[in-house]
């Protein structure tokens, strides 16, 4: 496990992607979150860090199917809305061996988890048996395109000889009735030939009430009253149903999609400065590439050379090319504009920006809303139920008030189709699909319905403070000494008892030693104080660096005048102190504001939610900084303070906490939302519901807009869902309308539920 201590502030883990320190296991803050109830603080030194372990069977991946047993994935094809993926699941599910199995519907993926007994050709033939089709080579990940007439008339060819048959026949009636009937029925027959072969295999699969199901009872019913035309009609417009709801449930991946298309396949890769055409899937961490202007990065990278520009617009939504200089970190997907660059791979095969995006939004899928849950349990029993007073209208009439059996029959065949529960049920999971994608596009990753739904109740955010309102890159700005002491030797012991530390403040500290040109000498017993600060022994002398509030002594006055003049100019102050008692100096840094940390208090507050900072400043620093941003704040807080504090907000209001660092988990997980800062890392990705991957706190609000635009969506798609079901309920009892006016309303209100959830995937903040 890795803990920091620092009294002055919580202990920060700079994330970018090119992070390879020890403490970057990106299951910490995952382990944190669950089973730390504190974490210390110190002044700007860590003790030795060490990496937890943890066996494989207890590591979760990105889906939640434990690494335990032996998974295999494959693509599915042909699923037209998530009540398909639900099918292929309890298909495979009924399969011997089989442990855990979860339908990635966004990417269409399916996950099976199989104990040490079972292959995967007997969830081969589940697949098959329940109608659907797979592909187990996964390696080539991009859409193929189906566009042109041949490709749409081939897609839709039995939709066309239908509808062709059903033509001809309506124009040969007058001239041969009989005929034309028969010409009708057999239509009709063979329309119904594919449909009951599926409803067959997704009964033997365990889905018995399938719309399959619902529209052969129909169609053989019809066909019995001698309603052969309108038998024919209702498969017609069934199987039109179902290509609207493929083409929208197209369109809702597209925003998946669309982030797949990012990573070009190939590379130029230089090997012994010559330039070699590469697949993007062979680069490795280490390898050199070189990218001309207009072209996309293959893989995350180290920017070599001199500075460069870079269109990161479709992975944050920024229009504005942004600039990099040489070192800095580049995600894959970014497009160079203005000259040819050369890249150090950073990432490995699979664990780029992009590959991470596909893995949260994968994950988010196995988290649902609490809403989209009780409609998932809802048409478990509502479709059996809705049979039973089909049954029901088609017995009673006839057998206890003497109505005609054709009528009714009929009308029970009508309310059967009506009461089809595919618009509700794709109401919820359509329009959370568009959510998540619609925050993916704009750089905000949110871990599925449960966190989406959430999100759009927060009242308060809290912010952590150094790393996500500030930079989270301070600078030494004053060393004042005291006494005879000299600033290259206060600089030098200080920095010697800090060496080894990934705080920000112990970096900066050892950084500036460097740059002035001090040889740092080694230092011995190096030791955090918990909650005070770090000693050290420098030449067999002790050394100490405590922040002014945790000293056990009282500072002079003119001491303590110094601290606070430096304070009330919004930076951190430590006190180095040299064997028993003696001050020799103080040490001040100060951190940059992110340029949008004012932006995105004020669009919170524009939305009704209240912004807050907690920080293990000193007040005084604490109060300097939020009059910056306009913001309230608690300062002098630890890590468990925290925790405290967002505790008994969260027990009167929806709470958010925003943290950049394994520290913050605490106190992420005390919230009723965590959202991270991260660019995109593991790290950030795994600790909470919740990431902004690219640093930009103005998402916030946008984040929290797209969530009240979402649960909007997800009411009208209900209402929608039940108002036309309601109507059509009504008219078909009462006889007004008949079979295909049913089919047509349960097709329609599903292609309107699923095209109203699509305009989520045009979202476009107010604030």
């Amino acid at each position: 496990m890795c803990t920091k201590h620092h009294s002055c502030r919580s202990a920060k883990v700079a994330f970018n992607p090119s992070h390879e320190a020890s403490c970057s296991n990106p299951k910490i803050a995952h382990i944190q979150m669950e089973g730390i109830s504190e974490v210390d603080s110190g002044c700007c030194s860590s003790d030795n860090c060490s990496s937890g372990t943890q066996s494989s069977d207890e590591e979760s991946d990105p889906i939640g199917i434990k690494k335990k047993g032996h998974t295999h994935s494959w693509k599915i094809t042909g699923m037209d809305c998530p009540s398909c993926a639900k099918k292929i699941e309890t298909a495979v599910n009924k399969v011997a061996g089989v442990m855990e199995a979860k339908v990635l519907f966004a990417t269409e993926k399916l996950v099976v988890k199989l104990d040490s007994k079972s292959t995967a050709d007997n969830v081969e033939q589940a697949i098959q048996g329940a109608g659907f089709r797979y592909n187990s080579d996964l390696s080539s990940t991009k859409p193929q395109p189906n566009s042109g007439w041949k490709a749409l008339v081939k897609q839709n060819s039995s939709i066309i000889a239908i509808a062709l048959s059903m033509a001809i026949a309506a124009l040969l009636k007058p001239i041969s009735p009989v005929f034309s009937e028969w010409m009708f029925t057999l239509t009709c027959l063979a329309g119904l030939y594919p449909i009951s072969k599926k409803a067959l295999q997704l009964a033997k699969s365990g889905t018995p009430f399938a719309i399959e199901t619902l529209m052969s009872v129909a169609a053989i019913g019809a066909l019995y009253l001698g309603e052969a035309a309108e038998a024919a009609m209702v498969l017609l417009l069934f199987m039109i149903g179902e290509r609207l709801e493929a083409f929208a449930a197209s369109r809702a991946r597209s925003g998946v999609q669309s982030l797949m298309e990012l990573v070009p396949e190939t590379a130029t890769k230089i090997i012994n400065d010559e330039r070699v055409e590469v697949s993007a899937s062979e680069l490795q961490p280490g390898d050199i590439i070189e990218v001309s202007p207009g072209a996309r990065l293959p893989a995350d990278g180290k920017l070599m050379g001199q500075a460069a520009s870079f269109d990161e617009s479709a992975l944050t939504g920024e229009s504005i090319p942004v600039e990099r200089i040489e070192n800095d970190s580049v995600m894959a997907g970014a497009v160079v504009v203005d000259k040819v660059v050369r890249f150090e791979i950073t990432s490995k095969q699979g664990e780029n920006a992009i590959d991470r995006i596909l893995h949260l939004i994968e994950e988010a899928e196995s988290r649902k809303a609490p809403l989209e849950r009780f409609l998932d349990k809802f048409s478990r029993w509502y479709t059996p139920l809705m049979m039973l007073v089909s049954l029901v209208v088609i017995l009673v009439p006839p057998l206890f008030f003497a109505q005609p059996w054709e009528t009714w029959v009929y009308r029970g065949l009508a309310l059967l189709l009506i009461a089809c529960p595919c618009a509700l049920v794709i109401s919820t999971p359509a329009a959370i699909t568009s959510g998540l994608a619609a925050g993916a596009k704009r750089g905000a990753l949110i871990k599925g319905g449960a966190a989406l739904e959430q999100l759009g109740k927060i009242e308060t955010v809290a912010f952590d403070k150094t790393g996500t309102l500030t930079m989270g890159k301070p600078e030494v700005t004053d060393i004042i000494t005291m006494g005879h002491v000299e600033g290259a030797e206060l600089l030098r012991n200080i920095a010697a008892i800090e060496v080894g530390s990934t705080h920000p403040l112990a970096v900066s500290l050892v950084n500036k030693a460097k740059s002035s040109g001090i040889e740092i000498p080694e230092a011995d017993d190096k030791q955090a104080l918990i909650g005070l600060g770090v000693r050290g022994l420098v030449n067999g002398v002790e050394y100490q660096a405590i922040a002014p509030s945790k000293i056990g002594f009282v500072l002079s006055s003119d001491v303590a005048e110094d601290v606070r003049k430096l304070e009330q100019q919004g930076k951190t102050v430590v006190v180095a102190i040299k064997g028993d008692n003696t001050v020799i100096g103080l040490i001040a840094w100060q951190d940059t504001l992110r340029e949008d940390s004012s932006d995105a208090v004020r669009a919170l507050k524009n939305l009704g939610v209240n912004a807050i900072m907690l920080t293990g400043d000193n007040a005084r620093s604490a109060k300097a900084i939020s009059s910056l941003i306009d913001i309230d704040y608690k300062a002098g807080l630890l890590p468990q303070d925290k925790v405290t504090y967002v505790e008994s907000l969260s027990s009167t209001a929806n709470v958010a906490m925003v943290g950049d660092g394994i520290n913050d988990a605490p106190a992420m997980k005390a919230s009723s939302i965590g959202i991270a800062m991260g660019g995109g890392t593991d790290v950030a990705l795994e600790t909470a519901d919740a990431a902004l991957t690219h640093n930009r706190l103005v998402e916030l609000a946008s984040m929290i807009e797209l969530s009240r635009a979402t649960l909007n969506n997800i009411r009208q798609n209900i209402a929608l869902a039940l108002g036309l079901k309601g109507i059509f309920l009504v008219t078909s009892l009462l006889g007004i309308t008949g079979l295909w006016v049913a089919v047509l309303a349960d097709s329609g209100a599903t292609a309107i539920v699923t095209l109203n959830a699509l305009r989520l995937l045009k979202f476009k903040p107010q604030t």
